[in-house]
């Protein structure tokens, strides 16, 4: 079912940290040609702080773990590759198909291949006037044991609906140096959490805990606000126009996530890109510390 990289294979063998990486933000978060650019320096990121890279992707219906240069340029450039969450795995799998992963579709990928930790830029959540058009990333969060390294939810979403789910699902949200959940573009997005970790041995020794009480069924999330957040008053005037704009062209469903992205990057003149950028290299780098400190 899983083809691992020749870099992964030799990590997974040695018994060193492996950091998993979503591919959705090559091929449908960031613009071309920056987006393979970014996922060659994420990865060198990850190498730099001693763990080992595992972008997720389906290839040609095959799922990998880890992906060569040729691969990862065929993510970043084929316009043929889609968007594969959980649901859509077996169906890729069996019409031989590319697709990049998910939040959900990487967790499930990366817990079958035995990788704890998983980097992402912001997860997805229950969206904004709609009872029951939520995210799958919150349902892989409830069944998948696995630590997520985020920027919050995205700004475009409904944030106290996305944490009332979280709290009804059991799944554990951490801020990272702080009790205010970030908003993905926004340090803070308004809302407060419970519980606060100062450092990736705090995070190691809570992890270790939920395997003794058998409590490690579903995730951690691990919420680390961006450092330079977007200008608040820029993002709050971008994100209403976007609103209107996705109505007004009856965008719904899983295309609104993609259009609202579109819509801050060619409206924001370059600033939710280097948002977007400075939230997964921030990320990455905080995720293969906590993967060290979980394998030690």
């Amino acid at each position: 079912m899983i083809k691992f990289s020749a870099e992964v294979s030799a990590a997974k063998a040695a018994g060193k940290p492996i950091v998993a990486l979503e591919s959705t933000i090559i091929s449908h978060g960031l613009p071309r040609p920056r987006n393979l650019e970014v996922a060659l320096e994420v990865e060198a990121l990850v190498r730099s702080n001693g763990a080992t890279p595992a972008t997720i992707a389906l290839i040609d219906g095959v799922i990998h773990v880890g992906l060569e240069s040729n691969q990862l340029d065929r993510i970043a450039n084929d316009d043929n590759v889609v968007k594969a969450s959980t649901r859509d795995l077996a169906i890729i799998e069996a019409t031989l198909r590319s697709a990049a992963t998910t939040v959900a579709a990487t967790a499930h990928i990366a817990h079958l291949a035995g990788i704890s930790v998983f980097a992402t830029g912001g997860l997805g959540g229950v969206h904004r006037g709609h009872t029951y058009d939520e995210s799958a990333d919150l349902i892989a969060l409830s069944e998948t044991p696995i630590v997520i390294v985020c920027a919050g939810v995205k700004s475009i979403l409904d944030v106290p609906g996305t944490l009332e789910r979280l709290e009804t699902f059991a799944v554990p949200v951490l801020g990272y140096g702080t009790t205010q959940f970030p908003g993905f573009y926004l340090t803070d997005s308004g809302y407060e959490i419970e519980h606060r970790v100062d450092s990736v041995a705090e995070i190691a020794a809570i992890w270790q805990n939920r395997i003794d009480l058998k409590t490690d069924d579903r995730a951690i999330v691990i919420a680390n606000p961006v450092v330079n957040q977007m200008d608040l008053e820029l993002h709050n005037e971008i994100l209403e126009s976007g609103l209107q704009s996705a109505a007004t062209n009856h965008i719904t469903g899983k295309a609104v996530t993609p259009f609202l992205l579109e819509y801050f990057h060619t409206q924001s003149g370059g600033e939710s890109l280097r948002v977007n950028i400075d939230i997964i290299k921030a990320n990455s780098q905080l995720a293969s510390l906590i993967a060290i400190a979980l394998n030690h």
